[in-house]
């Protein structure tokens, strides 16, 4: 299974209604204090969100990919939004 494949299954358990990640690992090769692992964006849309503020809502994201975090993952950008903040925009 790849990363992003990976990275997917780890958030099911927030039941997104929208997930989309991108692997920008390619912009950050070689880059200092990179011992391994990959660079992604995530834009995730979940109910899961609902009433957290932004540092609760990646602490949560944050939660589910720990294992990934320990060797495929270096950098995660995420983008997290409730389906009432996805469907204003």
């Amino acid at each position: 299974m790849n990363t992003v494949d990976a990275i997917k299954q780890a958030l099911a358990g927030l039941e997104p209604d929208v997930i989309d990640i991108e692997d920008d690992s390619a912009s950050h090769a070689g880059h200092a204090g990179n011992r391994g692992g990959g660079h992604y964006n995530l834009f995730i849309v979940s109910q899961a969100f609902e009433g957290l503020s932004l540092l609760q809502r990646h602490k949560l994201v944050f939660a589910q990919v720990d294992d990934l975090m320990q060797s495929q993952i270096h950098a995660l950008s995420i983008r997290a939004k409730t389906p009432a903040e996805f469907n204003t925009h």
